[in-house]
């Protein structure tokens, strides 16, 4: 069974709307990575996760396909309570249904809250979910955890296990994901668990090379996924954006240890928005619309500890290009 919480279009085009009249009168001018994920844009991003530059998602499959009976059992420990699993940034669920499977394996069915800004995604984990993982149910909420209070329906006499993988924290400038995570802290209990997926900063087995090319395929596929925030502003609010004008970027920031992306503009040129003033490119100036960072041992413990958790247990796969930490709330 299901249950499904949704918002009206109309908010929808009042987030974006927002968005575009702070991120693009900025400067430099942003946009929020949230903006990618409309229908084609939650397509485009599953296309990647299977790309072979793009490492993060197989390489963080592979720790769950190895451990996931090991991290529910740690999840529980100590408690009688069953687990409810929360994920923020769902998607599609495709490496959860891993651990949803374990979850049913331990205590027989699980209760499961996905959260995720894109509808379109949260319809297919779902179906997918309940097709493939009899004993789960699946109570699905569309919201943008990063903008907003989040309710989380927390169910009597359960304990939670919150997932928040697949290297999302990265999305946010350190002070950022302090508070997600603080926020998340919040409406949980003590002794209730976050399961935090990061990607790891270069080092013997990780190249920056590596790092660029996840982000910068051969197909191209990231830089369409790239530019489709410009379409959607196209068809969102009416604006005027020629992607021909404009160029997928993906850079190495050392000093903030993090992948960048950017989009450039090729030429000098002025986009119309409805309700907004004239917005004037210049040439080679860039709409900046992604952060990634990259973590070590000692940055995943300061984020967790900044945010009231205590690290409890990291999982790696053999090479450490990527992190699974299991946490508790104190």
């Amino acid at each position: 069974m299901s249950s499904y919480a949704t918002v009206s279009p109309q908010v929808v085009h009042e987030s974006v709307l927002c968005e575009a009249r702070v991120g693009l009168t900025a400067t430099p001018k942003t946009l929020s990575p949230w903006l990618f994920y409309d229908q084609t844009g939650s397509h485009l991003f599953e296309q990647i996760t299977q790309l072979p530059e793009y490492y993060l998602t197989r390489t963080e499959r592979a720790i769950f396909i190895a451990h996931a009976d090991e991290i529910l059992q740690q999840a529980a420990a100590g408690s009688t309570q069953p687990l409810t699993l929360i994920e923020l940034g769902a998607g599609t669920a495709t490496k959860t249904g891993i651990l949803l499977a374990a979850a049913v394996r331990q205590q027989g069915n699980v209760v499961y809250q996905p959260v995720d800004v894109s509808e379109t995604a949260l319809d297919e984990a779902t179906e997918n979910i309940l097709v493939h993982i009899p004993g789960v149910t699946v109570r699905s909420q569309v919201a943008d955890y990063t903008r907003e209070a989040l309710p989380l329906d927390r169910l009597r006499n359960t304990r939670t296990l919150a997932l928040y993988i697949g290297s999302s924290i990265g999305n946010f400038a350190p002070a950022d994901a302090v508070e997600v995570l603080s926020n998340l802290r919040a409406q949980l209990q003590p002794g209730d668990k976050l399961l935090l997926g990061t990607d790891l900063a270069p080092g013997p087995n990780k190249s920056v090379a590596d790092l660029l090319a996840a982000y910068n395929d051969a197909a191209g596929t990231t830089a369409a996924f790239n530019r489709n925030v410009l379409t959607r502003l196209n068809r969102d609010l009416g604006a005027d954006f020629d992607l021909a004008h404009f160029r997928h970027q993906a850079c190495w920031n050392p000093m903030e240890s993090r992948i960048e992306m950017h989009l450039e503009s090729l030429r000098p040129q002025t986009i119309t928005l409805p309700t907004l003033p004239p917005i004037h490119f210049a040439k080679g100036e860039t709409i900046h619309t992604e952060n990634s960072y990259k973590f070590t041992p000692q940055t995943i413990a300061t984020l967790l500890t900044s945010a009231n958790f205590t690290p409890t247990q990291t999982w790696h796969d053999p090479s450490h290009l990527f992190a699974v930490t299991l946490a508790t709330a104190i």
